[in-house]
């Protein structure tokens, strides 16, 4: 039986999902095939901001107001990891094209892009990701733990991180606010 990859979807938490890292949250999902899945929350900002990052780094700062940006939450897995979802407008030492119109960076030089305002249009940084192992996405899929959906630019880049889950089960015409918590077995 072939799997289906849910490679450049959002995840959707359900309303009843109980862990805390992962309640209310999107995540959009970089990679998913049979050796696991491994995506970015996309809805959890953290108290950091871009130029906390920038100090860390010794990376220098042009004035620019995007070392003001939200560094983030993507996950409880190495958290210590930064990543950078961004429009591919250019290639970075160590980038990974999702898709045609999304790639993800991990190397120090995509930042000094950004602190130069050399660095991408859009872009999404966060440190640490989400990961499951083999057909562990699968099973919780199958006990109704998330919903998916197709990736939607808009809501990544445009739409404030506090309206992304909403947003998200939007694309499936979905409202969360009218799900039960409760469930139940017949």
């Amino acid at each position: 039986m072939t799997m289906l990859s849910l490679k450049n979807h959002f995840l959707i938490a359900m309303p009843h999902m109980k862990d805390p890292r992962f309640s209310h949250t999107v995540t959009y999902l970089c990679e998913h095939h049979e050796k696991g899945a491994m995506g970015i929350v996309i809805n959890r900002p953290t108290e950091l901001q871009l130029t906390d990052i920038f100090d860390q780094m010794d990376i220098e700062v042009q004035p620019s107001q995007l070392s003001q940006m939200a560094v983030f939450g993507g996950g409880p897995v190495e958290e210590q990891r930064g990543f950078v979802l961004h429009q591919p407008d250019e290639k970075w030492d160590s980038t990974l094209a999702v898709d045609p119109s999304l790639s993800i960076t991990t190397s120090r030089d995509i930042l000094e892009a950004i602190a130069s305002g050399e660095g991408p249009t859009k872009s999404l940084i966060a440190l640490g990701y989400a990961g499951w192992q083999a057909g562990q996405l699968e099973q919780e899929m199958l006990e109704n733990t998330w919903l998916s959906a197709p990736f939607d630019h808009s809501i990544l880049f445009d739409t404030p991180p506090a309206q992304r889950w909403n947003a998200a089960a939007g694309l499936l015409g979905i409202d969360l606010n009218l799900i039960s918590t409760q469930t139940g077995h017949a």
